[in-house]
């Protein structure tokens, strides 16, 4: 006989809903299984018209590596992906090079998040005296006991763990490289797990203090060392992401650069989109202020550019923002609004009601209104030039570091180095 209570009615909503979900479940299963492409990253990739730099395999591997919730994982990755763009799929940015290196790398070049860190011993450095400190760790001049070799130690704030993970990883992959800081160890405390990273000693002088008494010839030498560093993390498929005087060591007197502090430094992925908030404000690219998240290596040139510019103008910082609005205002006082408004009409993109208030209508500055009796002996035509073709609004207009290096600024640079090679 039915029972008309409260209790029958829900047990039989609650059938209803259990055979609802059932057969929900095995719909999309068997869509997934049997009416996708057989490969799931062409399926989601044709689907959603984009790349899923995430899930490519590794060089070998087959379609039948792949599980139906690995076609799941794609599908929910491309699908997330898609929803929180803030631009339509086919207008996204794509760096002009070494855009494909970590596709068609293994996974386990890219994937630090996999990283089991190889731990030395920390009893092996004595701490000397502190050189530095930024928000996310402390520097100190340090000694390998073992070898009597003086190091440098840096030791990591409190921070997540991916992050650090991806620091060692980049370290590792860019190590030996031209003029980028070498990682020497990786060591932790017993006690507080706090992790410490051992690089070799730069005897570097203050960029306040060296930049002034830099000549003509010292900057181009300088900016080119400075060019084959990025060149070389470019081709490997790293943003350094943090270009900036303070992250640039010179040891003046061997002539020698280093490249360091890349905590902020990113494995680059086409179509994928990045945290904005990263470099220093005075060394941000106007990618990161109008919110264009889908940058490449070339914000990494901007901050060259910046930097460049603040030396040969003896003008340091050169675009000197209260805040990142003000940063974006700055900009647009010498590049002007006019360009700056087709680089945001090219990407589709719009700035805040408030911001686009902030920065006015201002035509572009002649770099010669930056030229003084002070710097114009630095301010040749060439690097006018070459200035002119870094500090571009469009990031995708601006020099890559090999164009860079080839540049009619750097000839002298350029003879002096094949000459040194010819008589090695």
């Amino acid at each position: 006989m039915y029972n008309d209570s409260p209790r029958s009615f829900f047990f039989i909503l609650t059938l209803t809903l259990t055979h609802s979900f059932l057969f929900l479940f095995l719909f999309l299963f068997f869509s997934v299984r049997f009416l996708l492409p057989s490969s799931p990253v062409v399926a989601a990739a044709a689907y959603f018209d984009q790349p899923c730099p995430f899930f490519f395999p590794s060089p070998g591997a087959s379609v039948d590596d792949f599980s139906a919730s690995s076609v799941q994982q794609i599908v929910d990755h491309c699908l997330y992906d898609t929803i929180n763009r803030s631009r339509p799929v086919n207008n996204m940015s794509k760096s002009r090079v070494y855009a494909d290196v970590n596709v068609v790398r293994p996974r386990e070049y890219w994937d630090y998040e996999a990283l089991t860190v190889q731990w030395g011993d920390q009893d092996d450095y004595e701490v000397v005296r502190k050189v530095g400190r930024g928000k996310y760790s402390e520097v100190f001049e340090g000694i390998n006991v073992n070898s009597n070799e003086k190091c440098v130690i840096k030791i990591l704030k409190p921070v997540k763990k991916k992050k650090i993970k991806r620091e060692i990883k980049i370290l590792q992959n860019l190590c030996g490289g031209p003029n980028v800081i070498k990682l020497l160890d990786i060591v932790r405390d017993q006690h507080s797990k706090t992790p410490s990273l051992i690089f070799e000693y730069v005897n570097s002088t203050d960029f306040k203090v060296l930049y002034p008494t830099l000549t003509d010839y010292d900057i181009r030498y300088y900016i080119y060392e400075l060019l084959k560093a990025l060149d070389y993390c470019h081709s490997q498929g790293i943003m350094h992401r943090d270009v900036k005087p303070h992250n640039v060591m010179i040891d003046h007197e061997l002539r020698k650069l280093r490249l360091i502090d890349w905590g902020l430094a990113e494995f680059y992925h086409p179509g994928k989109e990045y945290n904005v908030r990263v470099a220093s404000r005075y060394f941000k690219g106007p990618e990161l202020l109008v919110d264009l998240q889908d940058y490449d290596y070339s914000l990494d040139m901007w901050s060259l550019g910046c930097m460049f510019a603040g030396m040969i103008f003896r003008k340091e910082p050169f675009f000197y923002g209260h805040d990142n609005q003000d940063q974006l205002v700055k900009i647009a006082r010498v590049l002007g609004t006019d360009e700056l408004n087709a680089y945001l009409n090219k990407y589709q993109l719009e700035l805040e009601p408030q911001l686009e208030a902030l920065v006015g209508r201002h035509s572009r500055k002649p770099w010669s209104k930056f030229m003084n009796a002070d710097n114009q002996h630095l301010v040749s035509p060439e690097a006018i030039d070459f200035l002119d073709k870094l500090l571009r609004y469009d990031h995708q207009d601006r020099l890559t570091a090999k164009e860079a290096m080839a540049h009619p600024y750097f000839m002298q640079v350029r003879a002096a180095e094949n000459s040194r090679m010819r008589t090695q």
